[in-house]
């Protein structure tokens, strides 16, 4: 079957195609790797997540146990290329794999992957593709001096998660569930790494989601960058995909440059805030001082829900710190009930986006997270969580990681109202990320469909 004709297939078994990055791309190569058409099981033997973790220790040469003590790696160094011209060019191709979570044949998995109310913690899937952005990442790499009997010179980090978009499949937890993808986007040091989960239900593989990772290949002693195969697309619909890694390059520097830590806000965001503070305020009082919250309204700061969590050796990564999965799952998990509060209705999560990972959490560190409402627009809820590591000797405190995450609920969500200059700048930040998220940048209807 010609690849258009594959193209065709898949589309007519998707309601928005254009929202997922290199879908040609991904159905061929689904095709030719798998071996069936979209409808029918896969005949190929896949492996499994686990299967998939213990190669990744054996490329780190990591042993079974946990020690306190980092292992030196020195030595290691020597294998790594000084230029990017000292590696082969790769392919999109050369990086796409696969992996099942075997929900509908493991038992104990299906325990730990279930929720109260019979579907999939999403926390948990989360955690499995970062992990798997990772094999895809070292799946990437192809280093000439890499001697047979010796572990890789390269440790593979988690810088951000651009976006991660969900449709509006539930995923069950009496099926199994697919992680497929491949690195998308290579700069010198770091590689963009699409990752498609999707599940097996009535008969064909339902879509899930879509993240994109963006990934920094260090060196062994985790001192310094390294060096990793350029990219170079194969055809038309590939360098489409690179493209794509590009414009989402020059997205995060705008908005880096346009920050509100940076910059005061623009005009029409000014105008906003003070709208909001002319809600909350007695207009006969001169003062200022007499503030009432509109009906059905609450106070930003009164959403607020937090956590304290004890990390352990279990959650660890491959290089003895806190794994970074972890810390998104836990974040998840927080920021759902934050928003179940909140609107009295369990929510479905829509989106995920900018997660930025500042700081790596030791393990044994205190790590405090909180989760709040920074905005709320008709069914949606925009929730900010952020976590902070607590030196439990010292006392002193450092945010380590930012997460964003829209929801959308089952009627008109209750609107927050900032009672300080640092809650206004925080629902500003919220609006824009819920603004990305449903696509309503430079539009003026907004667009609640997108992701669904």
């Amino acid at each position: 079957m010609s690849a258009h004709a594959l193209l065709t297939l898949f589309r007519l078994n998707t309601r928005k195609p254009s929202q997922w990055m290199g879908l040609s791309y991904k159905n061929i190569l689904h095709s030719r790797r798998y071996g069936h058409l979209r409808g029918q099981e896969p005949v190929a033997p896949v492996q499994t997540i686990a299967e998939m973790r213990e190669k990744l220790h054996k490329i780190m040469g990591i042993q079974k146990g946990y020690t306190p003590l980092k292992v030196d790696r020195t030595h290691l160094l020597e294998m790594l290329p000084t230029s990017q011209a000292e590696l082969p060019v790769k392919t999109m191709n050369d990086s796409f794999d696969h992996a099942v979570i075997p929900l509908s044949t493991d038992l104990d998995m299906r325990e730990k992957y279930s929720t109260l109310h019979g579907h999939v913690r999403l926390g948990r899937l989360m955690e499995d593709m970062d992990i798997f952005a990772v094999w895809l990442s070292f799946k990437h790499i192809e280093n000439p001096k890499q001697l047979p009997d010796l572990p890789t010179p390269y440790n593979i980090v988690t810088v951000l998660v651009d976006q991660i978009d969900f449709t509006s499949v539930v995923p069950t937890p009496d099926a199994d569930i697919r992680l497929s993808g491949h690195v998308s986007w290579v700069g010198k040091s770091t590689m963009e790494v699409v990752v498609w989960l999707e599940q097996f239900q009535h008969g064909a593989w339902r879509k899930i989601t879509r993240a994109i990772f963006l990934m920094a290949a260090r060196n062994s002693t985790n001192t310094h960058s390294a060096c990793i195969n350029s990219l170079k697309p194969t055809d038309e619909e590939e360098k489409k995909i690179l493209d794509g890694g590009i414009a989402r390059k020059l997205r995060r520097t705008q908005v880096q440059k346009a920050n509100l830590l940076r910059i005061a806000p623009d005009i029409n965001e000014q105008h906003i805030i003070h709208q909001l503070f002319l809600d909350t305020v007695d207009p006969r009082d001169i003062t200022f001082e007499q503030r009432a919250l509109p009906p059905n309204g609450r106070w930003m700061s009164d959403t607020l829900v937090t956590n304290i969590i004890n990390s352990h050796p279990e959650d660890r990564n491959l290089h003895n710190t806190v794994f970074g999965g972890f810390l998104m799952r836990q974040a998840v998990e927080l920021s759902s009930t934050c928003c179940f509060a909140h609107s009295y209705f369990k929510p479905r999560l829509i989106c995920m986006s900018d997660i930025v990972f500042h700081h790596p959490v030791e393990v044994g560190a205190l790590l405090r997270m909180h989760a709040k409402v920074v905005y709320a627009e008709m069914d949606h809820a925009q929730v900010m969580t952020h976590a902070e590591v607590t030196d439990p000797y010292g006392g002193t405190k450092k945010t380590t990681n930012v997460f964003n995450f829209t929801y959308k609920i089952p009627q008109i969500a209750r609107k927050v109202y900032p009672s300080s200059y640092h809650e206004a700048m925080a629902y500003l930040d919220g609006r824009r990320h819920f603004q990305h998220a449903l696509g309503l940048t430079g539009k003026t209807e907004p667009n609640f469909t997108k992701g669904l």
